[in-house]
C-alpha cells in the first residue's frame, strides 16, 4: 500500500470518529444560533485557524502583529515582491549609509494618537531593544526625527535595508502602551479586543484606519498545531480559512462545493539542518551521504501530493540568485561508498560503525508544518537502508530546543522564509553566519561569511545576485543542509469569503479588503 493511500485511509478514519463524537455539540450550536441576537448577525464576521500559536503578540516580537492585520510597517512588498510605501510615503537613500523616510499624513494608532516621526523613532529604538535579530538585521546606527521625515543612519553601507523594513517586527507601534504583548496598540485596520496566549485573537474593526476601512467588522484568529484538526474545522464551519492543511486531506474539502483549496508555491524551504557539534556530521562525506539518501521526487509525489517543488538549494528556482539547479541525485550505493571512505564499516547487525561506535542520529521534528514528521520518518527508513540509526523526537517548540538542548539532537526538520522580501541576503545572514538568529546549528563556514558580508555591501543588483550564486555554490559543497523541497502554501478556504487569496510571502493574511457573503 502507497503512502499517499495509507495517510488518506488514517485520516478519513480519524474524520469519522470526531464527527461522531461532535455530533451532540453541533445540534446545541444550531440552537443557541437560533436565539442570537439578530444585530449580531449583521456584523461580519470571519474566523481563521492558524497553525503555530502567538503566546505574546508583541508585533516587535512576534508575527501575527502584521498576519492578523494590527501592525504595519513603512514599506510592504506587493504580489510582485517588488517593494512598496506603506506607512512611509516615499522614501530616499541619502547616501550609501543614509535613508530618509516621509510618513504618510491622516495615520494615526488605534487610541487615536497621530504617527509622526517621533513615533516612527521611538518604535524602531524599542524594537532594536526588545529583539536582537531585528537589531542586527537593521545595522542601525542612529535615528533623527523631524516632523513627518525620520532618517536612518547605518553602522556600515547597507544596500538591503529597506528590503528588511519589510520584516514583521519592524512594524510601528505606540511604545508607552500598558501592556504591549497581548494589547499592541498599533495602526492596522483591525485592534484587538481580546488575546488568549497560544488559543485565539479577538479582533474589531479599526474605523478610523487611515486606508480604505475594513470590510469586515470581527475577526478572529484560532490557533491549532493539529493539521487534521484545522481540516475537520474547515469541514465543519467552525473555520472560514484554515492555513497549512495537509496534503493527504484535501480530498475531501477539494470535492466539496462549499470550500475551495489554494495552494501557492511559497518562498519556503523545507531541510534537513544538521547540527555541527555533532562529531560524525563535521565531516562532510557524512552530510553528503546522508544528502544522497533522500528522494526528493518521492517526497513531492508521495508525501505533498505534488503541492511542492524539489529544491536543490535554499532559494526558489524562480529567483535569479538561486543559482545552478544542482538537483541531488538519489544515490543509496554512493551514500554507502562515502560513509566507507569516512572510515565507518558494517558490523554483524549490519549497522554501520567506526572505532566501536556506531553511527545514530537523533533528529527532532514537529507538527506545525504536518509534512515534516512524515519527513523525518522517510529519511529514518532511508537511513536504516543503508545501517544508519536514526531516532525521532517530537518537539512542541522547535526553535527553543534547537537553540538551548543543542547537545540533545543532530538533525533536525525544519523549514524558513529562505527570500521573504525578494532578497536572499537575509536568510545567507541569519542561518550561516555564526552569529545568526536561525543558526542553532553552529554552521561557521569562513568562504561563506566573506561572501556574505561582500553582499551585504553590495548595491548594484546584477552584481549581489552573482554573489548570492557564489554563496549557494558553497553550500551545495559544503551541505550544512539538506534542502528538500520548496512546499506549496496549502489554505483552505469557506465559499464565503470574498477578495482574498494567500500570499507567496505569508504576511499579510487578513487586510481591509477581506469579505464574507
Amino acid at each position: 500500500m502507497g503512502l499517499k493511500c495509507l495517510h488518506s485511509i488514517l485520516f478519513l478514519s480519524f474524520m469519522s470518529l470526531l464527527l461522531s463524537a461532535c455530533g451532540g455539540e453541533e445540534t446545541s450550536s444550531n440552537e443557541h444560533d437560533a436565539s442570537t441576537d439578530t444585530n449580531s448577525e449583521e456584523r461580519k464576521s470571519l474566523t481563521m485557524l492558524f497553525s503555530f500559536a502567538s503566546s505574546s503578540i508583541d508585533p516587535h516580537q512576534d508575527f501575527m502583529g502584521v498576519r492578523a492585520g494590527i501592525a504595519e510597517t513603512l514599506v510592504k512588498i506587493d504580489e510582485n515582491l517588488e517593494i512598496q510605501p506603506w506607512l512611509a510615503e516615499e522614501y530616499e537613500q541619502v547616501d550609501e549609509k543614509t535613508w530618509k523616510f516621509k510618513i504618510r499624513e491622516g495615520v494615526t494608532f488605534h487610541d487615536g494618537t497621530p504617527v509622526d516621526a517621533d513615533a516612527v523613532k521611538a518604535s524602531f529604538e524599542r524594537a532594536v531593544e526588545v529583539n536582537a535579530a531585528v537589531a542586527s538585521a537593521l545595522k542601525i546606527e542612529s535615528i533623527e526625527a523631524d516632523g513627518m521625515e525620520v532618517t536612518f543612519t547605518n553602522e556600515e553601507p547597507y544596500p538591503a535595508f529597506v528590503s528588511e523594513l519589510v520584516h514583521t517586527n519592524a512594524s510601528i507601534i505606540k511604545t508607552d502602551a500598558d501592556n504591549i504583548s497581548e494589547q499592541p496598540i498599533a495602526t492596522g485596520p483591525f485592534k484587538i479586543e481580546s488575546f488568549l496566549s497560544e488559543s485565539e485573537i479577538n479582533l474589531n474593526k479599526y474605523e478610523e484606519y487611515w486606508a480604505t476601512p475594513a470590510k469586515l467588522d470581527e475577526v478572529t484568529v484560532k490557533f491549532n498545531s493539529d493539521a487534521n484538526v484545522r481540516a475537520l474545522s474547515l469541514q465543519s464551519g467552525e473555520a472560514d480559512i484554515a492555513y497549512h492543511l495537509p496534503p493527504e486531506a484535501l480530498d475531501p474539502i477539494e470535492s466539496s462545493n462549499e470550500h475551495w483549496v489554494e495552494s501557492v508555491p511559497s518562498l519556503r524551504v523545507h531541510f534537513l539542518l544538521y547540527n555541527q557539534l555533532s562529531e560524525p556530521l563535521q565531516d562532510n562525506r557524512v552530510r553528503k551521504a546522508l544528502d544522497l539518501i533522500v528522494n526528493r521526487d518521492v517526497m513531492v509525489e508521495e508525501i505533498m501530493n505534488e503541492h511542492a517543488t524539489a529544491a536543490s538549494g535554499p532559494f526558489n528556482p524562480d529567483f535569479p540568485f538561486a543559482g545552478d539547479s544542482l538537483t541531488v541525485n538519489y544515490n543509496p550505493e554512493q551514500a554507502e561508498a562515502l560513509l566507507e571512505e569516512a572510515g565507518y564499516t558494517k558490523n554483524d547487525q549490519g549497522n554501520l560503525e567506526k572505532d566501536g561506535k556506531e553511527l545514530s542520529f537523533t533528529i527532532a521534528t514537529y507538527q506545525g508544518r504536518p509534512e515534516l514528521p512524515l519527513m523525518a520518518q522517510y529519511f529514518q527508513a532511508e537511513a536504516a537502508n543503508i545501517g544508519v540509526k536514526v531516532d525521532i523526537v517530537t518537539i512542541e517548540d522547535i526553535d527553543s530546543y534547537l537553540f538551548e538542548k543543542q547537545d540533545e539532537w543532530d538533525i533536525a526538520t525544519y523549514s524558513n522564509l529562505t527570500a521573504p522580501r525578494g532578497d536572499g541576503g537575509y536568510f545567507l545572514n541569519v542561518a550561516y553566519l555564526p552569529n545568526g538568529g536561525l543558526n542553532p546549528g553552529q554552521i561557521n563556514i569562513e568562504k561563506l561569511n566573506e561572501l556574505t558580508q561582500q553582499i551585504n555591501r553590495t548595491a548594484d543588483p546584477e552584481t549581489r545576485n552573482e554573489l548570492k550564486k557564489q554563496a549557494v555554490s558553497v553550500i551545495q559543497e559544503e551541505v550544512p543542509h539538506s534542502f528538500l523541497l520548496h512546499p506549496h502554501i496549502i489554505v483552505g478556504v469557506n465559499e464565503r469569503v470574498k477578495n482574498w487569496k494567500p500570499g507567496s510571502e505569508e504576511y499579510y493574511l487578513i487586510t481591509n479588503t477581506l469579505d464574507v457573503e
